[in-house]
């Protein structure tokens, strides 16, 4: 099972969709889209959102300490 990282690009604001995209094998828009539609529903889609954004690490710094 492959590690979620938040990568380097195909960014918009941290890049947590397109880790959750690459993880779970669709496209960042489409993981995008899912999670807009989520903010109709009641809950805390976006505590969650900030935080991935801290817990995740960002792709980038993976590759230069080789974490």
């Amino acid at each position: 099972m492959a590690a979620i990282v938040r990568p380097g690009d195909d960014r918009m604001i941290a890049g947590v969709c397109a880790g959750l995209a690459r993880r779970f094998g669709t496209t960042p828009n489409t993981m995008r889209a899912i999670f807009l539609v989520s903010c109709l529903l009641p809950g805390p889609q976006f505590l969650l959102y900030i935080a991935l954004w801290i817990l995740l690490p960002d792709e980038r710094k993976v590759q230069r300490t080789g974490w």
